[in-house]
Order: C-alpha cells, then sequence, then structure tokens
C-alpha cells in the first residue's frame, strides 16, 4: 500500500506557484488577487477559507475575504458579487459553500462573472469542461487528477467508479476521469444513492473516488486487491481519542481497506490540499488571461 500524499505534493505545487507568480510580476505582470465571499458562521467554512487564505500569502497571492452574517440577505451577496465583478483588481472569485437556505446557491453562482470563477463552478466553465474547452476546472475535481498525473497512476482502460454524483465533485470528475489524455481514458461508472448491487459495482473498479460525505461508507469488502482508492470526503465525527473531542473522518473504512490498495489518499491530508493550490493555479491562470483575455 502506496499514500498518495496530498500534502506533499501541494507543498511542491506551491513551490513552483510561488515561482510563477513571481516570474509573472517580474515581467510588469500585476499580482494576483483573490477575492472570497463567507456567509455565516459554520467552523467548517470558516477554517476552509482560512487555510485558502494562508496557501495565498505563501505563493504571493493577494486574497480579501469578505464576510456576511447568517441572516444577511440574497440580494445583499448579490450585490456584493456584483461589485467584486467589475473590480478589475480581483481576478479569482469564490463565493464559499454551503451557504444558508434562504439564499439560492445556483442564483449566486451564475452571477459571478465567470472569467472569476476560479472555483469552476459557472455553467460556462462547466459547459467548456464538459466540451474539452479551455476552461476553469472545479478545483476539487482538478486537484484529483494532478494527484494521478504525478504519481503517475495509470488511468487509460481502467474502470473508475465514481460514489457520489454532486456538481462540485462526482459529475465533473467522471467527466474528466473519461476524457481522451492522460489523466483520462477510463470507462467511468457513477454510483449513487439509488444504485443497486453498489457493492458489487466498486469491487469491479480499478480506480474508486468516494466522494459522498458518509464517513466510512466504502468497506473493506467493497474494494478489490490492489485497486486505488480516492477518499474526497471529509466530515468532523466524534472520537474519545482527541482532546478535541472529534477527528475529521474520510468516506473510506482507511483502516480496513488501506491494506488491499496499491494507493489510497489519507484524510486528512490527501484531496484537501490538492484542492486548495488548485484554486490558488486558477486564480494565476485568470490574472494571466491564460483562459478569457
Amino acid at each position: 500500500m502506496n499514500l498518495l500524499n496530498g500534502k506533499e505534493t501541494a507543498a511542491q505545487i506551491r513551490q513552483e506557484i510561488a515561482q510563477k507568480v513571481k516570474d509573472h510580476t517580474e515581467k510588469g505582470g500585476k499580482t494576483p488577487h483573490l477575492a472570497a465571499i463567507i456567509v455565516g458562521s459554520d467552523p467548517a467554512s470558516e477554517t476552509y477559507v482560512s487555510h485558502k487564505v494562508k496557501a495565498c500569502n505563501e505563493v504571493g497571492i493577494n486574497s480579501s475575504v469578505i464576510k456576511f452574517d447568517d441572516d444577511a440577505t440574497e440580494q445583499e451577496v448579490l450585490e456584493k458579487v456584483e461589485e467584486i465583478n467589475e473590480n478589475s483588481d480581483i481576478d479569482g472569485l469564490i463565493v464559499q459553500l454551503p451557504l444558508p437556505g434562504h439564499i439560492s446557491e445556483s442564483k449566486i453562482i451564475e452571477t459571478v462573472r465567470y472569467q472569476k470563477d476560479v472555483d469552476g463552478f459557472h455553467p460556462v466553465n462547466v459547459g467548456r469542461m464538459f466540451s474539452g474547452l479551455p476552461s476553469f476546472l472545479p478545483a476539487t475535481p482538478y486537484g484529483i487528477m494532478e494527484l494521478l498525473r504525478r504519481y503517475k497512476i495509470e488511468t487509460s482502460g481502467k474502470h473508475c467508479v465514481i460514489v457520489g454524483r454532486s456538481n462540485i465533485v462526482g459529475k465533473p470528475v467522471a467527466m474528466l476521469m473519461s476524457r481522451k489524455g492522460e489523466p483520462g481514458n477510463s470507462t467511468v461508472t457513477i454510483c449513487h444513492s439509488r444504485t443497486s448491487n453498489l457493492e458489487e459495482i466498486c469491487r469491479s473498479g480499478d480506480i474508486i473516488i468516494a466522494a459522498m460525505g458518509s464517513p466510512g461508507f466504502v468497506k473493506q469488502n467493497m474494494v478489490k486487491e490492489g485497486a486505488v482508492v480516492i477518499d474526497v470526503g471529509i466530515t468532523r465525527v466524534k472520537s474519545d481519542k482527541t482532546k478535541s473531542g472529534w477527528k475529521l473522518a474520510g468516506d473510506v473504512d482507511f483502516d480496513a481497506v488501506a491494506p488491499k490498495c496499491s494507493f489510497i489518499t489519507p484524510v486528512p491530508g490527501g484531496v484537501g490540499p490538492m484542492t486548495i493550490v488548485s484554486l490558488l493555479e486558477n486564480t494565476l491562470r485568470a490574472t494571466a488571461k491564460e483562459i478569457y483575455s
């Protein structure tokens, strides 16, 4: 069993991005600027945003965080998005999800200017991705593909089973795994809550990508010998073994599954760090006008 160490890989990529930022600014380019909007006081969301800000600082990217209270109106958030859309100094904009129930996530996402949509959620970017055109890729799928590429995991001709059909991970990573190229050229099966014979399908997977947000869902009997397992899930669960009384758990029963795997991502330290560096890479590309001039 080998770990797909996202923490170490992301550290290497941050060094590469820092050099790219330095080269860009030394040639007269502007310093990249990423803005993040967060609504409410969800601890997990606040942690994610703080990690993104820290990563920006490490690579020389400017960052701004705009915070709203839980009771902020949809219109207030929309107006702030429009304001950032018109701000030429800000190159990338992310709106931290989830949003409070009274705010339409789809309306907010569609309002973000697609040229600044470094999360890769806007319908224009999604459509271009599915059409094989240059676009901002969703950060988590982008990070997964880069992790597979850097570890030289063979994907061509392999059966990739994706457990979870979200617009953020499941659907876009299915498209990327099936596209022409490396990583890619896989035969993909998307499983979800209504899938029959889920265990049998998972056992047929050469590569399993678990992304449903259900701690420990993928068990030992669902994984064949030598499989590559990518665990996207990260959920706080109670634990009597930590001082805080909780720990982070993935969608895979790691201790039971890992001995059967050729490669597996840990939680934490697997996909999470790769998501953040992918966001930084998208921001740099937005600044350099690599996709949308």
